[in-house]
C-alpha cells in the first residue's frame, strides 16, 4: 500500500517515541519481581467476575492507546499468559473463555484490544495497518507492563503477530509461544483456503469464483457459500442459548484494519499482509514452540506441519474435529494441554 511521506514521517516519530518510552524489556528487570506492574497504566476497572479477579485498564501507545485486561492475581510468581487475538480486529472477547486458567494455574491471564479494534478502536487510519504498527504495540504493551517472563499465545492472525515479534524483535523474556490455528505463509494459507473451497457444492463454489472474478463480494449467493465455509471451518455464530456471554457479546471489531491488512476475506490474503512469509526464519525462534491445530481448522494440517518442520524447538497437536477456535470446540483438551504446556516451561527463558 503506497503511503505519502507525511504519513511515513508520521509512524516512525509516533512509535519510535512509543518504544523508546516504554519500561526496559523482560530480560532486563529482576525475575523476582511480581509478574504485572500496573503501577504505569491507567487501570480503569477492578472487581471479581467468577471468584477471579479482573484488572481492566489502558497504556499509552504514542498518540494513542491499548486496552488491557488481566484475569488473576497480578503479584504471581508464575510467568503470565499474553494472549493476541486474531483478525486483525477480532478483540479479546473470545479469549475470556480462558480466565479460568488463572485460578487453575496459579498465573495472570493477559487479553488486551490491538489497535483499531474494540476499546482500541481507531478508524480513518488506513496508513497504520501494517504489520510493524501492531508489532510495537505489542512490544510497547509488554514493557508498560512491566513483563519480565511470559508466555505468548497468538491464535490465528495472533500467532502472525506472535512469530514476527519473536523473528524481528526478541525472544528474550520468553518462556514459550504457542501458535494456535496459525500461518507462516500468507499465500500459503490463501491456496489452502481455496483448496478447501473445492470441497463445497459446486453452486457454492460457482459464487466464489464469480465474485473474484468480477470483485463484486455483495451478491447473496457469494455471501451464502461464505457463511457456509466459514461455518464448517471457523465457527458458526450461533453457540446456542447457553453460549459463555463473551461469544455472543455484541463488539466493535476492527473492519477497517482487517480489510486493510488481510483483505476482503480469509480466503484472499490481499491487503499489506499479502506478501507475509516467515517460513525461511522459523528456525531463527528458538524457544519452545506449541503448534495447535484442529482437523477442520482455517489452518489446515499442511499450514500447521510447515510451521512445525520449520521450528527447532516444537511440538503439534492436531484437535479432532475442531475449528479455527479450538479452544471453544475443544476446550477442555485445549486447556488441559494449555496447561500442562505452561508449566513444563514455565522455567524457560532466553
Amino acid at each position: 500500500m503506497k503511503q505519502s511521506n507525511a504519513k511515513k514521517s508520521f509512524q516512525a516519530t509516533a512509535f519510535t517515541s512509543a518504544a523508546a518510552s516504554s519500561p526496559a524489556s523482560p530480560g532486563n528487570a529482576d525475575a523476582s519481581a511480581p509478574g504485572v506492574d500496573v503501577s504505569k497504566a491507567d487501570v480503569t476497572h477492578s472487581f471479581v467476575l467468577d471468584g477471579i479477579p479482573i484488572t481492566e485498564g489502558f497504556v499509552p501507545f504514542g498518540a494513542f492507546r491499548t486496552y488491557f485486561r488481566i484475569a488473576g492475581s497480578i503479584s504471581s510468581s508464575k510467568p503470565p499468559l499474553l494472549l493476541l487475538h486474531g483478525g486483525p480486529g477480532s478483540t479479546h472477547n473470545y479469549f475470556e473463555l480462558l480466565d479460568h486458567l488463572a485460578n487453575d494455574t496459579g498465573r495472570a491471564i493477559i487479553s488486551y484490544d490491538q489497535l483499531g479494534c474494540g476499546e482500541s478502536y481507531l478508524e480513518n487510519r488506513p496508513e497504520l495497518w501494517v504489520a510493524e504498527t501492531w508489532v510495537n504495540e505489542l512490544a510497547n504493551l509488554i514493557g508498560a507492563l512491566g513483563l519480565k517472563r511470559i508466555h505468548l499465545l497468538g491464535q490465528s492472525w495472533g500467532g502472525m503477530l506472535a512469530i514476527t515479534y519473536l523473528a524481528d524483535r526478541t525472544q528474550t523474556g520468553i518462556c514459550s509461544v504457542i501458535l494456535s490455528s496459525t500461518l507462516c505463509d500468507s499465500q500459503l494459507w490463501g491456496k489452502e483456503q481455496h483448496r478447501m473451497v473445492m470441497q463445497l457444492p459446486q453452486e457454492e463454489q460457482d459464487a466464489i469464483a464469480q465474485a473474484e472474478i468480477t470483485g463484486n463480494d455483495t451478491a447473496e449467493a457469494y455471501q451464502s457459500a461464505l457463511a457456509h465455509y466459514m461455518q464448517i471451518h471457523c465457527s458458526d455464530h450461533a453457540y446456542g442459548e447457553g453460549a459463555p456471554e463473551c461469544l455472543v457479546r455484541e463488539r466493535r471489531s476492527g473492519n477497517e484494519s482487517y480489510c486493510v491488512a488481510w483483505g476482503p476475506n480469509e480466503l484472499t490474503p490481499a491487503g499489506t499482509l499479502a506478501g507475509w512469509n516467515y517460513t525461511d526464519r522459523l528456525h531463527e525462534i528458538t524457544v519452545p514452540a506449541f503448534i495447535i491445530s484442529g482437523t477442520e481448522d482455517l489452518c489446515t494440517p499442511l499450514i500447521a506441519k510447515t510451521m512445525y518442520d520449520n521450528l527447532p524447538n516444537a511440538k503439534w497437536e492436531l484437535m479432532p474435529g475442531c475449528r479455527h477456535m479450538c479452544f471453544v470446540d475443544g476446550h477442555e483438551t485445549y486447556c488441559k494441554n494449555l496447561a500442562e504446556w505452561m508449566a513444563a516451561h514455565d522455567g524457560e527463558t532466553r
